[in-house]
């Protein structure tokens, strides 16, 4: 058996995400998140694409770029166990795998094909800008949606934890930025924190960074405040 694989990015992943604290844990929870997937050389040619805007849904396999020199572990401590409670790797979707290798499904809203330029518009994404995407494939209902699946500790969608304000002067920043504010809102109410830190507020001072504004937010009482951009 072959022992080795070698693989080459076929695209290139632009995104509001450009560090991975506070990007969505799955795709689908931040519907205002949009992405470009950018393909490379030789990839870039309107023939690779052909079809695949009559899909309304893409599959992303991708690479863990930003996490990938520290290795793996054999168990992990999924966020929606608390963070304390250790599975197996191949019972989560952690980063830290043997192979750093992820997958995402994505809502693809366009295919553009202009200039020499092959780029899909996605959507509800939760890939950090500058991923290296090693395949895509079209997402197909009637096998990729199993209606009697289970999924143990991940059977529901997250609960939206946390009510979400801005302070005077963030809101001023916002007026002119209504969908930078509604992606900060579906990011934060999930409570980004690591997760051993979401069951109590305490006195730190957050930062996430979105596109290219640096927003730092407080947990009290239950409830997110951005206290600057």
């Amino acid at each position: 058996m072959q022992k080795d694989f070698k693989f080459n990015p076929i695209g290139i992943v632009h995104s509001p995400f450009k560090e991975k604290f506070g990007i969505p844990r799955q795709p689908g929870l931040a519907p205002s998140a949009k992405a470009v997937i950018e393909l490379l050389p030789p990839f870039n040619l309107a023939e690779t694409v052909l079809g695949l805007p009559e899909f309304s849904h893409i599959w992303v396999i991708f690479i863990f770029h930003a996490t990938s020199e520290r290795g793996w572990s054999p168990t992990v401590r999924p966020p929606r166990l608390g963070g304390n409670k250790r599975t197996g790797v191949f019972a989560t979707r952690s980063t830290h795998r043997p192979n750093p290798i992820g997958m995402s499904v994505a809502e693809l809203e366009q295919v553009e094909v202009e200039n020499g330029k092959v780029l899909l518009h996605l959507r509800n994404i939760d890939l950090m800008d500058g991923t290296p995407v090693i395949d895509i494939k079209p997402y197909v209902p009637y096998s990729d949606s199993i209606p009697n699946a289970y999924a143990d500790y991940a059977a529901n969608v997250p609960e939206h934890k946390l009510i979400v304000s801005f302070n005077e002067e963030v809101e001023i920043k916002l007026r002119e930025k209504p969908q930078l504010k509604q992606l900060i809102i579906e990011i934060l109410r999930l409570d980004p924190r690591p997760a051993y830190r979401s069951i109590k507020d305490d006195a730190n001072v957050y930062g996430i960074r979105i596109e290219d504004v640096d927003v730092k937010f407080k947990i009290e009482n239950n409830a997110v405040i951005v206290v600057d951009l």
